[in-house]
């Protein structure tokens, strides 16, 4: 956590929420938010919060509060915050406003847990990131199919989005699946724009880093403690070399998607996108790596059955690192699957109350234009 300003100058405000399998979509809000000012404070809910007013959560809390400062642009978190904002919150972190995306939270009741400082002109939305929710990832672990980051429009994605995304009376526009779009702003957005320095110990580590989760967190902090000032380039492989060596239906998530996803991780400098899955000579020249790790899982030999980490080895700058996580992607969609009926009830009971809403919103709207038509015609 980096220091808090004795002084604060300029607009200091707070974000809250759930953070559960925090995404891309939650670094582009928090990216966003911390734009809006200028030191960035983030609430987490504890697990019981999360139970009552949405479901069961997929990560403890513990692994949600480290997730969430794991991101770049987080200054500091607040464990356990409550899960209606108030303006006795905002004062008691001396915060100007909060910000939260441009969707919607409600109790289990079905309030805004934000009316009373959007009363008070203490608000701020951001705008959501199209293509993933929490909802859609947690759908394609229960699907697992080979196109579920490919094409939204196959007959088994669209059942998906049926049950995961559509309610039994209509659609939520916040909850909804599309397609996740990338562009060279949003990485340029992501990305640090930071080249190594004199002095800088460049770290290379690969891997497929799906699911973007704690495990991972754990990994690449133990790889930037390995030097006094270090600069780690994380290669990510193609979705087609990822489903080679991990087999099933992985990856889970895209490369556009996970290259997002670690370039929002503190610990990150550089990402190659779709690297090379043996570790040769022109990487390492290319990028002048002084360190090669990797984590304590097994290696898989290349197309060509040679050890892919033969070079680094060669030239004696590999490392085995232990993070003392030994969670895995894999682990993660075994949590999905033994839950699944409870993730069910609560993806519908989520989509319904949202529903419910925006019917109301839209309601309220339609009722003043009429209002307003029938002054204009008077």
């Amino acid at each position: 956590v980096w220091p808090k300003p004795s002084k604060l100058c300029g607009q200091d405000r707070p974000i809250r929420g759930s953070y559960d399998m925090v995404h891309y979509g939650h670094s582009n809000q928090l990216r966003q938010a911390k734009a809006m000012g200028d030191y960035l404070i983030v609430g987490v809910h504890t697990d019981g919060e999360i139970s009552k007013h949405k479901g069961p959560p997929v990560f403890t809390q513990a692994e949600r509060y480290k997730m969430v400062q794991a991101i770049k642009w987080v200054d500091e978190i607040v464990e356990g915050a409550p899960y209606v904002t108030t303006l006795d919150t905002l004062d008691k972190y001396n915060s100007d406003f909060c910000v939260h995306g441009d969707d919607i939270t409600l109790t289990v009741d079905g309030k805004d847990t934000y009316a009373e400082v959007k009363r008070e002109g203490r608000y701020r939305e951001c705008r959501r990131t199209q293509g993933v929710s929490t909802t859609d990832l947690v759908g394609r672990m229960l699907l697992m199919t080979k196109t579920h980051h490919s094409n939204i429009d196959n007959s088994d994605y669209q059942q998906h989005t049926d049950n995961f995304g559509k309610g039994p009376k209509g659609h939520s526009p916040w909850t909804g699946v599309s397609q996740f779009l990338q562009t060279s702003q949003k990485i340029i957005q992501f990305a640090s724009g930071q080249e190594p320095q004199p002095g800088d110990t460049i770290i290379y580590v690969a891997g497929a880093f799906d699911l973007f989760h704690i495990g991972h967190v754990d990994f690449l902090e133990t790889v930037y403690k390995q030097a006094e000032r270090p600069y780690v380039i994380v290669g990510l492989h193609f979705d087609q070399e990822v489903n080679r060596y991990k087999g099933k239906n992985y990856p889970i998530m895209n490369i556009h998607e996970r290259t997002l996803s670690v370039l929002a991780c503190r610990y990150v400098s550089e990402v190659v996108i779709g690297a090379p899955y043996a570790v040769g000579k022109d990487l390492l020249d290319h990028f002048k790596v002084d360190l090669v790790c990797h984590g304590k899982t097994e290696v898989l030999p290349d197309r060509d059955t040679a050890d892919p980490y033969a070079e680094p080895k060669k030239r004696g700058i590999f490392r085995t690192v232990d993070s003392g996580n030994g969670l895995t992607t894999d682990d993660i969609v075994q949590r999905i699957i033994k839950n699944r009926l409870q993730f069910e009830a609560r993806n519908q009971k989520k989509e319904a109350k949202e529903i419910a809403v925006f019917e109301a919103m839209k309601r309220q709207a339609e009722g003043e234009q009429a209002g307003d038509t029938a002054q204009a015609a008077q």
